[in-house]
């Protein structure tokens, strides 16, 4: 069930970091594969378990796959077959995690499923190893108050796919220890990746706070009649993500008006008041609502197979992050890097 042998040798080593050095990742799913990706990318071995063996199986192909789309484009330092070589699938939990210093779980939202699984992985990894969680919105005093080990377990919730997006939340619990948050820290550098620490747990976290925000009103504005779904879509990707790309809401306030964010404020204050007391009452999304917005948006992708279109996104960002990769963020105060020649990316059909 392996891609290749565990690349064990000293030389081996990436901005600093061994593969000697290895991961487990538990849970073999999208986030689980994405995931793999990026720890091998960063010159770490991975051990990756799943309880489906169908699903492991075909996980090994889908990482060799990423890998393979983002080499074309210059996102992979090194020999690819080696970087797609640290990855092995393991038939058992305890292979998997034997001697490991982080497990990055990405089972099934569910809270009773990650409950045992980390008692399991409690007991079968040594007291120094970080549990972390990839849970989109629950907290880890849900699943892992009570355990032996409780100290060293929290969340770090990437965005998806996090080989795109290069930002995790770290949400520790009451309970988590300073080491084990300054060891995902660590290791969510490591990676390349922005780790945003969370000073206390919050359901949702943030990353999905700010993006349910925006979808409550993003149905609100649908069901109303204001606005058709792909039409809400047009504006997020052609105005609004453009801009994210590259600065977020409040250096973007900044930025728009003369007299940055106070001027902003009382500019335009009010009017957001408005609009947020128009949506205080309960608002749901209707089922009805829900179902036309996924049918309009259904209907506009290239694809009948939910897995092409994702494919198609994937290399769409995978040629986004190749474009990006050479220049410095413009507002962090530091001159821009020179453009990098980047390969093309294989054409969207």
């Amino acid at each position: 069930m392996s891609l290749v042998n565990e690349d064990t040798s000293a030389g081996d080593r990436s901005a600093g970091r061994g593969a000697a050095d290895p991961v487990a990742v538990v849970g073999a799913g999208s986030i689980g594969v994405a995931w793999a990706v990026v720890f091998a990318c960063a010159g770490r071995s991975v051990r990756l378990f799943d309880l489906d063996p169908r699903r492991l199986d075909a996980s090994v192909e889908e990482v060799a796959d990423t890998i393979e789309q983002m080499a074309l484009v210059g996102l992979v330092a090194g020999d690819v077959s080696t970087v797609i070589g640290r990855v092995r699938a393991c038939a058992s939990l305890e292979e998997a995690v034997a001697g490991v210093s982080y497990v990055q779980e990405c089972i099934l939202e569910e809270v009773g499923a990650k409950r045992s699984l980390f008692a399991a992985l409690d007991a079968a990894t040594s007291p120094g190893t970080v549990l972390a969680s990839s849970t989109s919105t629950i907290m880890a005093s849900r699943f892992a108050d009570g355990l032996p080990g409780r100290d060293r377990c929290l969340v770090v919730h990437p965005g998806n796919p996090p080989y795109f997006l290069r930002v995790a939340e770290i949400v520790p619990a009451p309970f988590t220890s300073s080491e084990t948050v300054a060891n995902a820290v660590s290791m969510v550098e490591s990676l390349e990746m922005a780790p945003v620490v969370l000073t206390r747990e919050i359901e949702g976290f943030v990353f999905n706070r700010l993006q349910g925000a925006l979808l409550r009103e993003a149905y609100c504005l649908v069901r109303d009649g204001v606005v058709s779904p792909v039409d809400v879509d047009t504006i997020v990707r052609e105005g609004l993500g453009r801009r994210w790309a590259v600065m977020g809401p409040f250096a973007t306030n900044e930025l728009n008006t003369r007299g940055g964010l106070r001027q902003h404020a009382e500019l335009h204050g009010r009017v957001y008041a408005r609009l947020g007391i128009e949506r205080s009452t309960e608002d749901p999304w209707t089922p009805d609502t829900v179902d036309r917005v996924a049918r309009e948006i259904e209907q506009s992708l290239p694809h009948d197979d939910w897995a092409d279109n994702v494919r198609e996104r994937d290399r769409t960002m995978i040629a986004i992050a190749a474009l990006m990769r050479g220049f410095d963020n413009p507002l962090n105060g530091v001159a821009p890097a020179p453009a990098v020649a980047a390969a093309t990316a294989p054409a969207a059909t």
